[in-house]
């Protein structure tokens, strides 16, 4: 489902700190998510709900308070239009994504995860929205990180 992920580590891995340690948490959260649809039955499993709403929730949060708030300003410090433009478009559907996360671990922590089917459900959609996000988030890097190694190489 979500095997990108391994591909987004060896494209951007060093590119910064803050998102290599970002990367390795979306690898933990892909991880959980499939331990959590893989368990029978997924919703009787708190311990694995909770894991994964945990992971997700700090995913979720380090996009919007870190890694968004860090490509933002070094496009700015690169006076790059086209990258900002590019976020102000993107980031409103991840913020979308965010408050569907949001919700999704507000219901597991009601304890509202108790109807298998509309767990795998929820939980399914969950993932093909995951799945949208990740590329939306990587589109975001790499725009903004190939334009820069340009640049840095011009100025070189």
């Amino acid at each position: 489902m979500l095997d990108s992920c391994q591909n987004a580590q060896e494209r951007w891995g060093g590119v910064h700190k803050l998102i290599d340690r970002w990367l390795q948490e979306r690898e933990e959260l892909v991880q959980s998510f499939r331990a959590l649809r893989d368990a029978k039955p997924a919703f009787a499993d708190k311990d694995k709900n909770s894991g994964f709403c945990a992971v997700l929730v700090d995913y979720v949060s380090a996009w919007h308070f870190e890694i968004s708030e860090q490509l933002v300003s070094e496009a700015k410090a690169f006076g790059d239009q086209g990258a900002l433009e590019l976020a102000t478009q993107i980031n409103p559907r991840i913020d979308d994504s965010t408050q569907i996360a949001l919700a999704f671990n507000d219901h597991c922590a009601k304890g509202e995860c108790t109807d298998p089917e509309r767990f795998a459900d929820k939980l399914s959609k969950l993932g093909a929205l995951l799945r949208e996000r990740f590329e939306l988030e990587d589109c975001l890097i790499e725009v903004l990180h190939n334009a820069h190694k340009q640049e840095d190489a011009v100025q070189a």
